[in-house]
């Protein structure tokens, strides 16, 4: 990416604003990048627009060359205004639009938070409480290059029991070394990892346009 371009990371999927910006200069997340969150709960939608604006400075909307948004799961109404965020700047600007899962950003962060060892074949399992007594959970693996995750099992609302039968068949399988992750709190401060993954794909090549990035919401938001 050109060292005046920026990717630029929005994480709205809980009561928290997560932003994260960084041209990876060098390839290095840590390196002219910043983040920040902030606990806005039911001023989200009103206030986004101008943490936004405030935040990316002195970069301007012309230096962005691509948008990251965590897709869900996660709360509903966040989550929708984060990816409708996402996509009219991904439209406005005509740069891509990555929507990550918030559960892979979890796994990621962890994944760099610990220097797990890619080579020792730990897995890392999410699981998110979700409503009406479900959870999510989601199953990835380090990639062999360091750069990104592979999905072994897709983001799903589980019960409880059919969450554990499904970590107790990884135990039995060729998948059995794992570690397990209860995603609660704090998420917001993974828009690094959002970021991140997102710049991994835009490495690969991968471009998605904004009509691409979808949401994950899991479940119905209200009860049938």
């Amino acid at each position: 990416m050109e060292a005046n371009k920026y990717g630029l990371a929005l994480h709205t999927t809980t009561p928290e604003l997560g932003l994260a910006i960084s041209n990876f200069a060098e390839g290095n997340l840590s390196i002219n990048s910043r983040s920040q969150t902030w606990n806005l709960e039911r001023e989200l939608s009103s206030h986004l627009h101008q943490y936004l604006m405030d935040f990316i400075k002195p970069q301007t909307w012309q230096d962005m060359a691509f948008i990251a948004v965590a897709k869900g799961p996660g709360g509903f109404t966040g989550t929708r205004i984060g990816m409708v965020a996402a996509r009219t700047l991904g439209q406005q600007l005509n740069i891509p639009v990555f929507a990550v899962s918030t559960l892979a950003a979890v796994a990621w962060h962890q994944v760099k938070r610990e220097n797990i060892n890619i080579n020792i074949n730990i897995n890392i399992a999410v699981q998110m409480p979700a409503q009406r007594g479900q959870v999510f959970g989601a199953i990835y693996q380090p990639a062999a290059d360091g750069l990104g995750l592979t999905t072994l099992l897709a983001d799903t609302a589980f019960s409880p029991e059919a969450w554990q039968e499904k970590l107790a068949n990884y135990e039995r399988s060729e998948y059995r070394n794992y570690q397990l992750i209860e995603a609660k709190s704090n998420l917001a401060a993974t828009a690094t990892s959002i970021l991140q993954l997102a710049y991994f794909d835009w490495l690969q090549g991968k471009h998605p346009t904004w009509d691409e990035a979808l949401p994950f919401y899991g479940q119905h938001p209200v009860d049938l």
